[in-house]
């Protein structure tokens, strides 16, 4: 490992589940000044001040002022975008366009943008597409960049089918796909230390936590609970919503069968990296013992 070149790291949208993770990687890391854009108003909100107590900048923007932006970023080396979509509002490119257009005027040297997912065709839906069109302004906006494919967040898995409490799941797909999935904290991890890699820039990063199949994911979450599961199969989401058949799954559903069918990460690049993640029974354990 190289030491950084960078010294100044603001992560936008740096209370928001994913944005905290990464925050507190970096505070841990203790090699970087580590500045938290939100947007203003300005307002109290319990994890600004967490990871204010632990040594972060909280500075706030009004995104929709450019100018107010760029002043926001001055002196920072580094952006890191955590920001997400709102399926009623803002997607992943009309959230983010703003702020790399102020980083690029505020001299930032690079932008990670919020991919932190898993790698999918052009056309396999609209967010993935909203996530391509925004990278394409990235990579034409001369700044350095790096993309972070990390598949599912371990502690979304509820989110993903898996209901603890009621022992079920439903699968968007056969069982034996293999699928990758990474927690949080390692997200942030691996973020934190592609600045410390040189392979890293202008690169697209592939890691994961575990890369298992979804059977060999419930297999974890039955021994944990201690419980069979009720497993349900429900391939056909995606025709049922593209021809509104009912009952037509919604939005966010339609996405996770893409996710799934279409999803993939290619070949890992876990061993350019100093730590070994967190083992996923210890993960699963814990959301487990949550759901009790």
């Amino acid at each position: 490992m190289s030491n950084s070149q960078f010294k100044t790291v603001t992560i936008a949208g740096g209370t928001g589940t994913l944005g905290y993770a990464i925050a507190e990687a970096f505070l841990n890391d203790g090699s970087y000044n580590v500045k938290v854009l939100r947007r203003k108003p300005e307002n109290e909100n319990e994890k600004a001040k967490l990871l204010v107590s632990k040594g972060a900048e909280i500075v706030y923007a009004d995104y929709t002022q450019h100018d107010d932006l760029v002043k926001a970023l001055k002196g920072t080396d580094v952006v890191v975008s955590a920001l997400n979509f709102d399926p009623k509002g803002a997607g992943f490119y009309d959230s983010q366009a703003p702020l790399l257009a102020a980083a690029k005027d505020a001299s930032v040297k690079r932008f990670i943008p919020s991919e932190f997912g898993g790698k999918l065709k052009p056309g396999a839906h609209l967010i993935i597409d909203d996530k391509i069109k925004l990278g394409q302004e990235v990579e034409k906006s001369g700044l350095e960049y790096t993309y972070i494919y990390v598949g599912l967040f371990q502690e979304y898995f509820g989110w993903f089918g898996f209901d603890i409490k009621n022992k079920k799941v439903t699968f968007f797909d056969d069982g034996s796909k293999v699928f990758p999935t990474t927690s949080l904290s390692d997200i942030g991890k691996y973020t934190v230390e592609t600045l410390k890699l040189p392979e890293a820039r202008n690169a697209h990063i592939n890691v994961a936590g575990a890369h298992l199949t979804l059977n060999e994911y419930l297999e974890l979450f039955e021994k944990a609970t201690g419980s069979k599961w009720e497993v349900v199969v429900d391939k056909d989401v995606r025709h049922r919503f593209q021809n509104n058949i009912e009952p037509v799954p919604s939005f966010l559903d339609n996405f996770k069968a893409v996710i799934v069918q279409e999803g993939e990460i290619g070949k890992l690049d876990n061993d350019k990296f100093s730590f070994t993640p967190r083992p996923i029974a210890e993960v699963i354990e814990e959301l487990v013992k949550q759901a009790s």
